[in-house]
């Protein structure tokens, strides 16, 4: 069995309009939600054994903020160029080559491609828009990572900043 959390970044700064998309920070609510929503990870026992993010700051940052909280060397994250404007064909692929030896991985990356992505994955569960900070999580029960495209993902939970917020 194993665990694909898939995290949209937390939310980013437009600060400095002349700033490349690549690099753009994390603005202070982002700063706030990141450990915010790593917390709720763990307080559900969810586990996580590899951080995979894509390089651009701000998935950077988001993924940073969850190994501290987890209590992870933020050295071992796997940083994948391509996680940056992925479509769901590069979801697969980074998905394909995970260690076997990880059951619990967590995917940093970016909107719209991760939302097109999670709609991929199971058959009664489609997103209008994946919000910034949100964890969509699935479950599957496959022995190798390279047999994920084709196997039948369970849903396990959605969850995002503002979900809990009182209204």
């Amino acid at each position: 069995m194993k665990t694909l959390l898939i995290v949209r970044h937390a939310k980013s700064s437009w600060e400095n309009s002349g700033e490349p998309d690549f690099e753009r920070d994390l603005n202070e609510r982002g700063k706030k939600e990141a450990p915010e929503m790593a917390t709720r990870l763990l307080d559900k026992k969810i586990a996580i054994d590899v951080f995979i993010s894509s390089p651009a700051r701000r998935a950077k940052k988001t993924c940073k903020a969850f190994c501290k909280v987890f209590k992870k060397n933020e050295d071992k994250i796997i940083f994948v160029d391509k996680l940056y404007q992925a479509d769901s064909e590069t979801f697969y692929d980074v998905i394909e080559n995970i260690g076997d030896d990880y059951k619990h991985a967590a995917v940093f990356s970016h909107n719209p491609g991760i939302t097109g992505f999670v709609n991929t994955l199971c058959k009664n569960s489609t997103l209008d828009n994946m919000p910034t900070c949100a964890v969509f999580a699935v479950s599957v029960a496959i022995k190798s990572w390279k047999d994920f495209k084709i196997a039948e993902k369970k849903f396990l939970f959605f969850d995002y900043p503002k979900a809990a917020m009182p209204k």
